[in-house]
């Protein structure tokens, strides 16, 4: 039995931000004091990715994914005429391709080894999940990348995936939808060059082959960092970030 002076049972911290006051059952014969959390303390992890899920489920998600896609396709077409050589730079993963199925099997978590053989439930490994070609297009890029290539604007993919999954990559893209876009960067196996400074010296490449990137689409801030791009459209990611 666990027993509790009175003066124990009146005694409450001050609320920070929200006091929560549990009940337990009548054989506790007393009253509980509750701390509440610091005002520095962390979200919970569970409760984010509860969070995370609706956010990709409600709809929200995809309808944001449109609204940044559909303003990159306003500006590509009003500016396919005012260069010689325009061009489009497009991200793959979260920005052309999704890997949602992969990420829910992985409950939110990252694993590049492993395989990914068991799905809808994983674990499901990167690298087996990428060589499968089961991403499917983000519908919104797909229709930017589409109305680009009607434009005679040219479309370049620049991805931090390696060489080594070149063939699978491509085979995804085209199963998905694209197909015809002028060139796809990959990262030379075995470097792990930090993204910021891998793809600006891609797009760097691009420019120096003549073309004016007039639009540069990811979902990373690292996917537009570093400039060579006369505009940036950063599409929502709430799931992962790759500095």
């Amino acid at each position: 039995m666990i027993k509790m002076s009175r003066r124990a049972c009146t005694v409450f911290a001050r609320p920070l931000r929200t006091f929560l006051v549990l009940t337990f059952s009548a054989a506790l014969q007393g009253c509980v004091s509750v701390q509440p959390a610091p005002e520095s303390a962390l979200a919970n992890l569970g409760e984010l990715k509860m969070a995370l899920r609706e956010y990709h489920d409600s709809g929200r998600y995809a309808h944001d994914l449109d609204a940044v896609d559909a303003r990159a396709l306003e500006y590509v077409r009003a500016q396919a005429s005012n260069v010689a050589k325009p061009a489009l730079v497009l991200d793959i993963d979260e920005t052309s391709l999704s890997n949602w199925e992969q990420i829910q099997a992985d409950d939110l978590g990252y694993f590049v080894d492993g395989p990914c053989d068991s799905l809808p439930k994983g674990p499901c490994g990167a690298l087996a999940w990428d060589e499968s070609g089961r991403a499917a297009a983000i519908a919104p890029t797909l229709k930017l990348f589409d109305a680009a290539r009607l434009a005679h604007v040219a479309v370049f993919f620049v991805t931090g995936r390696h060489e080594a999954q070149r063939a699978a990559t491509e085979r995804n893209l085209r199963k998905a939808g694209y197909s015809d876009w002028n060139d796809l960067f990959m990262r030379p196996n075995d470097t792990h060059t930090p993204a910021a400074d891998y793809k600006s010296a891609q797009r760097a490449a691009i420019e120096a082959r003549g073309f004016t990137i007039v639009a540069n689409v990811g979902d990373q801030p690292s996917d537009l960092a570093g400039g060579h791009a006369q505009r940036g459209f950063l599409l929502p990611n709430p799931f992962y970030r790759i500095p």
